[in-house]
């Protein structure tokens, strides 16, 4: 639930409180943007968020009290703003966004909706569109390396040290024998071919064998 400050709510269950979009970008550099979609510019925790450009969201897929997961926000180029050179020279990559419910009359109350970063920014003519992640987006991630019985190198590539040359036209499906009996490459092999696999969690003693570790 999120916490919005007694003075907002007053005014709301009053009908007093008239509400809009600001949007607040900060750029790694530390510049901030604002953004809204009333009819005027709005001044919003210190930032002008401009009326002017054309800033909507688009579609969200949320994630459960995480903001959301993607999404996407639509304007128009402004040169005061957010311009094409900026897009290409990636300057609004990785930017932090942050969406709050102002009350246009009383600019200083607001709520926080989400918060999201910046995943790419295109424009086509005079509009743009930035793609958002929510927080919940860094947890899809893959990080580092994953246990697995098979090479999780590419072959040829520095990690995996195969001569592409001296092998025209192979193909490799990554398993511990094709590396060393085919590509004489065991020493570079990237995987784990003792890992125990699923049927592991099935084995149990049988009657008769001899249970002293040295084999399953």
């Amino acid at each position: 639930m999120r916490a919005v400050e007694a003075a907002l709510a007053a005014r709301i269950e009053g009908g007093a409180a008239g509400l809009c979009h600001a949007w607040i970008l900060t750029r790694a550099d530390g510049l901030a943007l604002g953004f809204t979609d009333h009819d005027r510019d709005l001044a919003v925790d210190g930032v002008t968020c401009r009326a002017a450009s054309g800033w909507t969201a688009g579609a969200v897929e949320s994630e459960a009290g995480g903001g959301p997961g993607l999404a996407a926000a639509l304007g128009a180029l402004d040169d005061a703003a957010i311009t094409a050179a900026d897009i290409e020279a990636g300057l609004h990559d990785g930017a932090q966004v942050v969406c709050l419910r102002v009350d246009w009359r009383a600019p200083d109350l607001s709520v926080e909706l989400w918060r999201a970063r910046v995943a790419r920014v295109s424009w086509t003519g005079r509009a743009f569109t930035a793609e958002l992640e929510g927080p919940a987006q860094a947890l899809e991630r893959v990080a580092g390396r994953t246990y697995a019985r098979t090479c999780d190198a590419t072959l040829g590539d520095a990690r995996c040290g195969v001569d592409l040359a001296a092998h025209p036209g192979a193909t490799c499906d990554r398993r511990w024998a094709t590396c060393r009996t085919v590509f004489s490459n065991g020493a570079n092999f990237r995987g784990f071919p003792s890992l125990p696999g699923e049927d592991f969690l099935t084995l149990y003693p049988g009657e008769g064998e001899i249970h002293d570790g040295g084999r399953r």
